[in-house]
């Protein structure tokens, strides 16, 4: 009976040992992906990125945007004014909404 015990605790034991060295090899497999260095495409991209970002914030907007950028997005602005009844395409409209009078309705 006491080896009966011995063994079913073991077992036990082995599981929870396994269990626990499975979770800790997960997670210090994630710490380690982060550590070393990237794949070399990644490491790229990731660079192309933070160097646009690093050129838009000194341009103020869009990165090597020409003449001819600017004079399309200002006949696009002026033709979306002229579709929408001018005003300030930035900003977001007014809505005022009248209650509706629900005593004069017909009978």
């Amino acid at each position: 009976m006491a080896l009966h015990r011995l063994f079913h605790l073991s077992s036990l034991l082995r599981s929870a040992v396994g269990l626990t060295l499975r979770r800790n090899i997960g997670i210090s497999a994630v710490v380690f992906n982060k550590a070393k260095d990237l794949d070399p495409i990644q490491k790229l991209f990731l660079d192309k990125i933070c160097d646009y970002k690093n050129k838009s914030k000194a341009a103020g907007g869009v990165v090597d945007a020409g003449p001819s950028y600017q004079k399309n997005l200002s006949e696009e602005v002026t033709k979306l004014q002229r579709l929408y009844g001018g005003g300030d395409l930035i900003k977001f409209p007014d809505l005022k909404f009248t209650e509706p009078n629900l005593e004069d309705g017909p009978k």
